[in-house]
């Protein structure tokens, strides 16, 4: 379409040839900002170009230059009005981001528009459904694409005959009769009841759900996907189709049927070789009419919709048709009964077919060839028999021969009247009763109660009288059976999907004029209507049709009719030709229905396989999916029984109707904000009583079928939710699962744990290094082996710097921990935060982890591996402050040491030992953990072995006899042994070990007192150049010399603080923040905070005096003389024989678990602390360094 934009730009008055300078139209709008532009137009205008002062037309896209007397430049009055925006590098003409009310906003338009420029595109928006009306329109290969008309279709065109046409279906006219025969009324009326409350009942939760937005294509399926979320949707989306194409299948069967039963019975490929062949020879001529039927539909889908959407109307005026056609002729029954007579022995049904000479009598009297006898056949009442008169023409000698008739050579095998002939055959007689007696004839008391039938059961009328015969009649002899086994619960799941099809207003949303208004009115009408026709149909096929006729499923009886033909005014033809274009018509709307749906689920891309479906034609058509349906479609035609195939659909349908019903009811009851549907007539007890009735339907119709749906629903659920796409839809399961968490929170509140339900809630922290990569990977691996996907995982890490700036580094280090959260298969949370410092991070996070009564109670840690030299010497300093924040928090803290040699998931210990050394007792976490990782595969085949130290005071055989009573009372199978340990000297080595450890600490600390010194140092040089400058009496190039010296001074001190750094304390006060403001900040701040140091020269020279010893090398050397504290030499001593004891008894041990003890109180030691656990644990492979919270973890108690 062509695009016109007029663009008028502000100019000044006396730039306009032919006006006044004092043009007050002009001169009084010449700030005015005019735009004219066509719907279609989106484009946005450009900057104006030198020339764009005055008027442009473009047209159709290309533009036509204005005279030379328009086109001006644009004079200094333009910029002066220009130049009001704040912001003018776009032009005035860009009034799609600034305006001059507007101007306060105009550096967030790109991301929050104006409301005008919202509405705008709300208002323009368009909803077509999938493979509706752009399909048609896109179907004419070389025609022009013309632009979309604005929806015009209202609700009794748009929703209430599209409904109509879908739910009456190939039931109504060929099984509804069966069903109330077989059932009776009273149960007729309450299986129709039951599946029209729960399509109404579904219909208003549907119409809730349908209210609360628009829904596009896919129907039924995006209903649910957007209210259950993906998982639910995909399966019931998928459910649903197959409902559907199994519907189609169902159609084409029962429109075989009425062409080879009704119609046509001549066209059979096979016929019967005898009556037992019969059944298999009509399945075989089924399956191939079927599969003709189900390709030339399929050619048809895929031609066009739109010749399939045309001739909609012409079959649902055939099912229109066929209805008035029974309603009038079940009114002229009252009068004048058609005339299909019955034919009875005793109480047995005759097949119709079976009278060829029209005979329903055992003998007739006929007269001789020579003469002429004029024979009536009056039709008799029940339990009479036929009364032959004879009213010969005068002649003078009469003779009258007697015949057996066809029926008779079908019992007695023989037409001689001495023949022998069947028990029952012989103690009956033949009568004739009336098929359709009438309205006024009062057989609905006869047809109240339900006459259930076993396969092979002869359809009889109770009402008749008749002598039972020794033997039980065989299918070789000519009546009428039961060809399936009848019940209740049969009757519901063949009857069901009469009542499917509520879902065709919905799915039609995007060609309705107010689709929130007609859907529900026209859908709930729609049901209203079918509903009253199926209730009034029980009841009229009850009061004018005979028993007998009604359980005839095929209408053998009355000579192979429709049923419910015979009602019909003024031809049974009427019904037989309009329910079969009828059950063509539902055919080719689920053939077509059927591959959009499809199409939708696949286009969403939550199951990966089927993304193949969401491709064809160039104009959209499914190709690929409606080739997918025709093949599933196929399937339920080799099946070749419409008894067979109802209820396959109806479990299909049923599951879809009952998710629709859960969705209502979870959005009402979870009151979430977005949940405002204009239809305000439904309750949540509504949509719960309709999720009960299906789900109840579901398993009374067969409840084998709906496991088996139940299970392909799950597995496709299952599916979804592994390996599909993830798809956050605001759904309502979403809500549920918000709310649940939120009630089991609170509920967790109520108390502390019991010991019984303690299980470790894990904190794991990882460090990454500058490229964002987890240093220690395989400590989630351990976390997951002990977690074995059991209760809360929390990974997080701490990355440096200010939150405003590392935003996004914290979001990418988020991503870099959930991607291995994923590889290692662990189901839990991640946490980052950012701080200045690595300590301050971790205590934040310790303190914050977590929610109510989910938060961490076990920390797990790296150990800083080589600590002595490692480049970041604040690790070791990081991780004992980790130790002591832990303890404040009464938290269990696992350290595991050389963490890279513990097996990954992939490499499970065929043999081995999990070692414990349980030396004191701190809540029982060392008995529990190796409980646990043993449940895991990886550590399932170790043993366990438990070791515990006894003193020289202590009865060691007594200790492990308690100890193994204490394991039995545990229920842990575990080794037990107690290792003694006795007094000895402190060995050289222990010395020696201990006085290094101290030399090491001492050269630490000058190395600090030296550094301090040299920042004195500084200091007093820094205040020397002050004192020279000019304020004190210095010049100026003495003062550009104080500049550098002081840049260069803070340089310098950076780099020393990275330098010497090694156990200092100095590093860890000082604010990262604040140093980068003094490299980078304002310098008048740095010079402002020296001056006000009032040192002086005096003062300066003698605290040089009196500091100089320890800057001199001559420091050092008292460290060659010092002697190590009594204290570290005990603590050296214990770790050393501990040492030696866990090395001799567990070097070849899986895993050892050891207890760890606790950082000391001073902070002056944590450099000898972390010596100690060094020897404590040297030459152990894989050690576990577990230190308890404070709370028992494990009890002997049930």
């Amino acid at each position: 379409m062509a695009s016109v934009r007029f663009t008028v730009t502000p100019t000044k008055a006396e730039d306009l040839p032919g006006l006044p300078d004092t043009s007050p139209e002009i001169s009084s709008r010449s700030g005015t900002h005019v735009r004219f532009g066509s719907r279609e137009s989106v484009s946005r205008s450009e900057p104006p170009s030198d020339a764009s002062g005055g008027v442009t037309t473009a047209a159709g896209g290309g533009g036509t230059e204005t005279p030379d007397h328009v086109n001006m430049e644009q004079g200094d009055g333009n910029s002066k009005i220009a130049s009001v925006y704040i912001n003018n590098s776009h032009g005035v003409d860009d009034d799609d981001f600034y305006d001059r009310n507007l101007a306060l906003f105009e550096e967030e338009m790109d991301t929050r528009p104006k409301v005008s420029s919202l509405l705008s595109r709300l208002a323009n928006y368009t909803n077509l459904t999938q493979g509706a009306k752009e399909h048609e329109e896109a179907e004419s290969i070389g025609e022009k694409k013309k632009a979309s008309k604005s929806p015009q279709m209202g609700t009794f065109m748009g929703v209430y005959l599209p409904c109509l046409q879908n739910i009456f279906g190939v039931i109504l006219f060929l099984r509804l009769t069966w069903v109330v025969g077989t059932a009776g009324v009273l149960q007729g009326l309450c299986i129709v009841f039951i599946c029209c409350c729960c399509t109404l009942l579904t219909a208003i939760s549907m119409s809730a759900i349908a209210t609360n937005g628009v829904v596009p294509a896919g129907g039924s399926y995006f209903m649910i996907s957007r209210s259950l979320g993906p998982e639910f949707g995909g399966a019931v989306g998928l459910c649903f189709y197959l409902g559907t194409t199994f519907a189609g299948a169902m159609y084409i069967l029962g429109a075989i049927e009425i062409l080879l039963m009704y119609i046509a019975p001549d066209a059979a490929i096979f016929a019967a070789k005898g009556l037992e062949g019969e059944g298999a020879a009509m399945l075989n001529n089924m399956r191939v009419y079927g599969s003709v039927c189900l390709l030339l539909m399929s050619l048809l889908v895929f031609v066009g919709v739109k010749y399939v959407n045309k001739l909609a109307s012409v079959f649902l005026a055939c099912v229109i048709v066929s209805i008035v056609s029974i309603y009038v002729g079940a009114l002229v029954s009252a009068f004048k009964p058609p005339n299909f007579p019955v034919c009875m022995l005793g109480n047995r049904t005759m097949n119709g077919h079976d009278l060829v000479d029209n005979q329903c009598a055992k003998t007739v009297l006929l007269p001789d060839e020579r003469e002429d006898v004029n024979v009536t056949l009056p039709i008799a009442e029940p339990n009479t028999t036929i009364l032959l008169t004879f009213e010969p023409t005068p002649t003078p000698t009469s003779t009258v021969t007697e015949k057996t008739t066809y029926l008779w050579s079908r019992f007695c095998q023989s037409t001689e009247l001495n023949a022998t002939c069947d028990d029952y055959f012989s103690t009956n007689n033949f009568s004739r009763i009336k098929g359709i007696p009438g309205l006024a004839s009062g057989i609905i008391a006869d047809n109240l109660w339900s006459s259930y039938l076993s396969k092979g059961d002869v359809v009889e009328k109770s009402s008749l009288s008749s002598s039972r015969g020794v033997q039980s009649a065989s299918t070789q002899q000519p009546y009428v059976f039961a060809d399936i086994t009848t019940s209740f619960t049969l009757l519901v799941g063949i009857f069901f999907p009469s009542v499917t099809g509520i879902m065709a207003g919905s799915n039609r949303s995007g060609d309705l004029k107010d689709a929130q208004r007609s859907i529900p009115i026209g859908t709930i009408l729609a049901i209203l209507t079918t509903s009253v026709v199926y209730l009034s149909s029980v009841l009229l096929f009850g009061a004018c049709i005979e028993g007998v006729v009604l359980r005839d499923k095929f209408g053998d009886s009355v000579k192979g009719n429709l049923v419910v033909g015979t009602l019909a005014w003024p031809t049974p033809w009427v019904i037989v030709v309009g329910s079969f274009f009828s059950t063509c018509g539902a055919g080719l709307q689920s053939l077509t229905g059927a591959p959009r749906l499809l199409q939708a689920i696949a286009k969403d891309n939550i199951i990966p396989f089927l993304r193949v479906f969401g491709q064809g034609k160039a104009n959209g058509e499914p190709t690929w999916a409606l080739l997918l349906t025709a093949l599933i479609a196929e399937l339920g035609i080799l099946i070749a029984s419409l008894d067979l195939v109802a209820p396959i659909l109806t479990m299909f349908f049923l599951m879809c109707y009952l998710f629709v019903n859960l969705a209502c009811a979870l959005q009402t009851l979870l009151r979430t904000p977005n949940w405002r549907p204009r239809f305000s007539y439904y309750h949540w007890t509504l949509s719960f009583l309709g999720m009960t009735i299906c789900l109840a339907l579901m398993f009374i119709s067969s409840w084998y079928y709906a496991i088996i749906a139940m299970v392909i629903a799950g597995m496709i659920y299952k599916y979804i939710e592994y390996h599909g796409a993830e798809k956050e839809w605001g759904d309502g399961i979403r809500g549920l699962s918000l709310s649940a968490a939120r009630y089991a929170l609170l509920r967790l509140e109520e108390g502390p744990p019991h010991t019984k339900n303690w299980r470790p809630q894990l904190l794991v922290l990882l460090k990454l290094d500058e490229d964002a990569h987890v240093k220690s990977p395989r400590l989630l691996t351990f976390a997951s082996q002990l977690k074995a996907g059991k209760g809360l995982t929390i990974v997080g890490t701490v990355v440096p710097g200010n939150f405003l700036q590392s935003y996004g580094e914290a979001l990418a280090a988020e991503q870099t921990l959930k991607h291995l959260m994923d590889k290692e298969r662990v189901k839990g949370f991640c946490q980052c935060i950012v701080a200045q410092k690595a300590r301050e991070g971790i205590s934040h996070m310790i303190q914050s982890s977590g929610l109510g009564g989910m938060k961490p109670n076990t920390v797990v840690m790296g150990w800083p591996h080589a600590w002595r030299q490692s480049e970041d010497p604040q690790s070791w300093k990081t991780f004992i402050h980790t130790v002591r924040v832990t303890t404040a928090a009464h938290l269990a803290l696992l350290v595991p040491k050389n963490i890279s040699l513990f097996p990954s998931n992939s490499e499970p210990c065929t043999d081995g030992y999990i070692d414990v050394w349980w030396i004191v007792h701190d809540g029982g976490m060392l008995m529990l953990l190796p409980f646990l990782l043993r449940q895991h595969k990886v550590w399932r085949k170790c043993g366990m072995r438990i070791f515990t130290v006894a003193q020289m005071e202590d009865n060691s055989i007594q200790m492990k006899k308690d100890l193994a009573t204490f394991l039995y009372h545990l229920r842990i199978e575990a080794e037990v042994e107690v290792v003694e340990m006795h007094d000895s000297d402190i060995s050289a080595y222990t010395y020696e070990r201990t006085l290094m450890m101290e030399q090491r600490s001492q050269m630490l600390r000058q190395m600090r007192l030296s550094k301090s010194d040299r920042e004195r140092e500084r200091v007093r040089w820094s205040f020397d150049d002050v004192y020279l400058s000019p304020r004190y009496g210095g010049t100026g190039a003495t003062k550009a010399r104080t500049g550098n010296r002081q840049a260069q001074l803070v340089k310098d001190r950076n780099s020393m603080l990275r330098l010497t750094s090694i156990g200092s304390d100095e590093e860890d006060d000082t604010d990262a923040g604040e140093r980068d403001r003094a490299v980078t900040g304002d310098g008048s701040s740095e010079r402002h905070r020296r001056v006000q140091m009032t040192w002086t020269k005096e003062k300066t020279s003698q605290y040089r005096a009196t500091h100089s010893g320890c800057s001199t090398p001559e420091g050092f050397r008292d460290m060659l003389s010092i002697r190590p504290d009594h204290s570290n030499v005990r603590r050296m001593h214990t770790a050393v024989k501990l040492n030696e004891v866990i090395v001799n008894k567990s070097h070849d041990a899986r895993v050892v678990l050891l207890n760890m003890p606790g950082p000391p109180r001073n902070p002056d030691g944590d450099e000898n602390y972390m010596e100690f656990l060094e020897v404590l644990t040297e030459g152990l492979e894989r050690v576990l360094l577990v230190r308890g919270g404070g709370s028992e973890v494990i009890t002997i108690y049930s």
